[in-house]
């Protein structure tokens, strides 16, 4: 089974490396971006294709893709981790289709920033999907779904990373499967579909009026690889990579939100909406003081 493969954050990366390596598929070309201004995660896939004497190209606009397609003549096309819809000549090409990947439980939550929001939104669970591609964004047929349990305290990178770890199996999987012609496609059911936005700066605003678990989540679900939470002070952005609720102190009602109650060595409290928050890693022009108003 020959496989276009497309791709260009750690996602694609890490499964790459798992069919190349526990499958007899051939890739026969990638594509991929060597530089992004667009994803946190973005790791290009040249240097693993010249490792393993893989043809491939840097992506530069849909017309550039469609003609390598149809000069690769590829069996399937594997689509992970990227940015840019792929035009229809060229999922609709190979004989077995074109395959993408979504982490979250399809149809619910098609859309952007799947990780975020999962951690945003506080959810218990989300999913690892793999599916086939076609005209309307995350709505093809399901080969391959994963439950996979959020916790309590997941950040972006360890949620990501269970994401990994449950998808790399399933892509070997799913690969081995295709080429037995052992496969099973499911259709999305519509009626349950709901979407998620594109996430603005606006969303990464902390504001000390919001509940200490939600300001946690927010921190939690954008720390890096992704932007960072962040608050303003004194017209300087300042990011919040860690924090922690402060659950077993007193609450007193006539503090009102945004006030720094403590300042210690490395971190400080601010009382939120119904609770007090410990901001331990910060970064920007800021020294917290006590008594002062964020």
């Amino acid at each position: 089974m020959k496989i276009l493969y497309i791709g260009c954050v750690k996602s694609s990366k890490v499964f790459l490396k798992a069919i190349l390596d526990n499958t007899n598929a051939e890739i026969i070309g990638i594509v991929t971006k060597v530089n992004s201004n667009y994803n946190a995660d973005h790791e290009p896939l040249n240097e693993i294709a010249e490792e393993y004497g893989i043809d491939w190209i840097d992506y530069k606009n849909p017309q550039q893709l469609v003609d390598w397609t149809h000069l690769k003549q590829p069996d399937i096309i594997y689509c992970f981790g990227w940015s840019h819809l792929l035009p229809k000549e060229v999922f609709k090409y190979p004989k077995l289709g074109a395959i993408g990947y979504h982490p979250t439980l399809l149809p619910k939550n098609r859309g952007r920033h799947p990780i975020i929001w999962t951690i945003v939104l506080g959810l218990k669970e989300t999913g690892s999907t793999f599916f086939y591609l076609d005209e309307k964004p995350d709505s093809g047929d399901i080969i391959s779904q994963e439950i996979v349990k959020v916790d309590e305290y997941e950040t972006a990178s360890s949620l990501y990373e269970k994401l990994l770890r449950v998808g790399k199996k399933q892509i070997i999987q799913v690969t081995k499967d295709l080429m037995n012609q052992e496969f099973k496609r499911t259709k999305q059911d519509e009626s349950q579909a709901t979407y998620w936005r594109k996430r603005s700066k606006s969303d990464g605003l902390i504001d000390w009026r919001m509940s200490a678990k939600s300001i946690f989540r927010l921190v939690n679900a954008l720390s890096k690889p992704y932007v960072g939470a962040h608050f303003v002070y004194n017209d300087s952005e300042i990011k919040v990579w860690k924090a922690e609720i402060l659950s077993d102190v007193e609450i007193e009602s006539n503090i009102e939100p945004g006030k720094i109650v403590s300042v210690d060595k490395n971190s400080f409290t601010v009382k939120t909406g119904d609770s007090y928050i410990r901001v331990i890693d910060y970064e920007g022009d800021f020294v917290p003081k006590k008594g002062d108003y964020l």
